[in-house]
């Protein structure tokens, strides 16, 4: 098995209908926002791609025949369990819609300090 992510961010996969998909965190360890325009172009574009990556999970979940399988992966490990596909759809959501807070969050910060 591949590892998936990086250290500041919570990954993992999960197995839907028997395709690898890559799952990530929605923060950072600390949960702090970055200072520099720079720092905050690449967090803004990182969690862009996550946003994506989580669409096409949910997507993924939302289209799955009801007697497939879902497995996910232990954190930090190469083990896998079968998950219930509801919880997991759920989680995901859950997720995409941190993502997009914090994505929102950080576009409106960008418009206040452009407007000053």
């Amino acid at each position: 098995m591949r590892s998936v992510g990086d250290a500041r961010s919570l990954s993992s996969v999960v197995h839907i209908g028997g395709v690898e998909m890559p799952v990530s965190g929605a923060r950072s360890e600390d949960g702090t926002a970055l200072g520099s325009t720079d720092s905050s172009a690449v967090h803004k574009e990182e969690l862009s791609l996550k946003i994506k990556e989580q669409k096409i999970i949910v997507d993924e979940l939302s289209n799955l025949k009801k007697n497939r399988k879902v497995y996910s992966q232990q954190q930090n490990s190469n083990i896998f369990f079968l998950a219930d596909r509801t919880e997991m759809l759920s989680e995901r959501k859950n997720v995409l819609d941190e993502l997009k807070k914090e994505y929102q969050e950080i576009e409106n910060l960008e418009k206040t300090k452009i407007k000053k």
